[in-house]
Parts: C-alpha cells; sequence; structure tokens
C-alpha cells in the first residue's frame, strides 16, 4: 500500500513479482488495486489487475476501482479496467451510484468525461439505473447542464 500511494511503479512491480497480495485492504479498505485505479496510476493497475479480485474487494464506498476512476476523470485508467478486467460497470456503490451516475453527479462535461460516458455505454453501462432519489444519470446530466453527456444518454 505504501509503495501504491507513493506511486512508486518499480517497488510495486518487485512486491507484486515477490507474490505480494494485492487485494489486502488497509484500515480504510484501499487495496493497491483499488486506489491505483481511483488515483489514475495506470502502470499500477497495469502490474495489479491479473491478481486482483475486481468484483468482490471494494473501498469504503462499496465501490470497485472503476467508479472513481470515471468520477475524476481518468480516461486511460477506466479505458484499460473495461476492455482488460471483468469489471462490474453496473456495479451500485453504498450511495446509490454507478460509474455512469457518478460522472453525472461528481464529474464534468469536458473531453475525458464525454469519452468515458461513451466507453461505459459500449461496455453495457445500464442508463436507465436510479439512485437512491430514483434519479438516472440523464436526469443528473440535464439538472447539471453536462450538454454533451446529455446528448449521450438520450
Amino acid at each position: 500500500m505504501i509503495a501504491t500511494y507513493n506511486n512508486d511503479v518499480n517497488m510495486v512491480d518487485m512486491l507484486v513479482g515477490s507474490g505480494a497480495d494485492v487485494n489486502i485492504q488497509d484500515n480504510i479498505l484501499n487495496s493497491p488495486f483499488l486506489y491505483a485505479g481511483a488515483s489514475g496510476y495506470l502502470d499500477i493497475v497495469k502490474l495489479t489487475y491479473k491478481n486482483s479480485d475486481t468484483r468482490n474487494v471494494l473501498n469504503r464506498y462499496g465501490g470497485n476501482a472503476l467508479i472513481p476512476a470515471c468520477e475524476k476523470g481518468h480516461y486511460d485508467t477506466v479505458k484499460f479496467l473495461l476492455e482488460n478486467t471483468d469489471i462490474d460497470v453496473n456495479l451500485i456503490n453504498n450511495l446509490g451510484w454507478t460509474a455512469l451516475l457518478e460522472v453525472t453527479i461528481l464529474g464534468g462535461d469536458g473531453d475525458n468525461y464525454v469519452k468515458i460516458v461513451e466507453l461505459l455505454l459500449k461496455h453495457g453501462a445500464n442508463k436507465n439505473i436510479r439512485d437512491k432519489n430514483s434519479k438516472t444519470a440523464l436526469d443528473y446530466a440535464r439538472e447539471r447542464k453536462l450538454i454533451k453527456i446529455e446528448l449521450l444518454l438520450r
């Protein structure tokens, strides 16, 4: 975890090569894979994903690595996760949000976010999932005036 927090790719590589368990979580439920995904540390994601339990090891919000990667606009990380892992694109976290909802609630309407929404939809994101307030991603896109994303979600 310390090597991941410090984005020390060489140390993570050495530790993973020595058999370090990339699914062990710290006291705030970060694992190397989860934290690297959320932080956009793509090199560390690539070093850890083959040994990561992408479906059952969840962060403190009950989310996978994809949800915060989307929210923070880490396009390359999102693309890698969707194309190379079995990560659940429609996982609903403890807040009632999917990756798509997270983009429209906390993200923006810039190019990275638009490309992320396109990727999510291409990989099966369900745009009809409603959060705890009974709102869809389209509802939030309209509310927040995310015009480019709204067009994709219509």
